[in-house]
């Protein structure tokens, strides 16, 4: 619930202040605001004139101690206060509620939180009898919308998430408030600086990390300039040596090699002799080519004879 809602609820019995005329009506609003449906800030029915001419007087003015205690008060507070009217249920409910809404807003210290908060301190604080009663009041705050939280019976915890602000100030209370501000500063700053003390250790690192990127580049495009001019290398030598061996494989593929055995045109034996010359032309070949020729010629003299 916001404070408008709780404003206006509490805006006609403000109206009906400013216009009584006597104590007891007075009173009577004080009694029936803080037993009406959704009224839960009362500061500015505190403030109204015929509101405050309640204090001191004998009669009325427990009324008023009453109104400051469901102003900002608290049930344990009410409870300690001697000499207060006694309260409607409607009233204690809207009391209880109230007191769990300070509850609830108050910061535990790290060694009490589930004390604070569990069925057994609640309803102690609250002045419940069973956790049943507890259970169904934490439901009414929750459908009020008056807190976020959840019951946990298994634990027998109330886990609360958030509070409406719905109480008002007490007295003195902004010192405590200024006070709780500077502290909330303190711990600001000092987060503000563990993120930047790690922003830089981010940045020095990714500097790092940069610099390292970037001699591995280089390294890797000298190893690759290495290489490709070794290849370079490899490749004129091998056109060196084809350009020196190039002729005489061309000589060698220009020599023309014939069977010593293949008959020249029919001419007989002497054919073989014709082979002999053109084997010449390659080398040792060609004169054992001639000598078989010389050989068969006077072999075949001695026949005629």
């Amino acid at each position: 619930m916001d404070q408008t809602r709780a404003l206006n609820a509490l805006a006609p019995y403000v109206a009906l202040a400013k216009s009584a005329n006597s104590s007891r009506a007075a009173a009577d609003l004080v009694t029936q605001a803080t037993s009406a449906n959704n009224t839960y800030v009362f500061a500015e029915l505190l403030q109204q004139p015929n509101v405050q001419a309640l204090a001191g007087q004998e009669q009325y003015g427990a009324f008023h101690e009453l109104l400051k205690v469901f102003a900002w008060g608290t049930w344990e507070s009410y409870k300690a206060t001697q000499g207060l009217p006694p309260l409607s249920d409607a009233q204690a409910t809207k009391l209880r509620l109230l007191s769990l809404l300070t509850i609830a807003a108050q910061k535990p210290s790290t060694t009490a939180i589930e004390t604070n908060l569990s069925y057994t301190a609640l309803c102690a604080r609250l002045d419940l009898e069973s956790p049943i009663d507890l259970e169904h009041l934490v439901t009414q705050a929750i459908y009020n919308d008056l807190i976020s939280a959840t019951l946990n019976p298994a634990a027998q915890t109330v886990v609360i998430t958030s509070v409406a602000p719905l109480r008002d100030l007490a007295p003195g209370s902004v010192a405590d408030m200024i006070a709780e501000l500077s502290a909330w500063s303190g711990r600001c700053d000092g987060v503000l600086a563990d993120l930047e003390q790690e922003i830089a250790k981010v940045k020095a690192s990714a500097k790092r990390r940069h610099a390292r990127e970037v001699r591995a580049e280089k390294q890797r495009a000298a190893a690759e300039g290495g290489e490709k001019s070794g290849l370079s290398g490899i490749l004129n030598e091998s056109k060196g040596g084809r350009t020196l061996r190039g002729p005489a494989k061309k000589g060698e593929e220009d020599i023309e090699y014939e069977d010593p055995m293949e008959l020249d045109g029919g001419s007989g034996m002497g054919g073989l002799g014709g082979g002999g010359k053109k084997r010449s032309a390659g080398g040792g070949g060609g004169g054992m080519s001639g000598a078989l020729a010389g050989m068969m010629g006077k072999s075949s003299g001695n026949g005629g004879r």
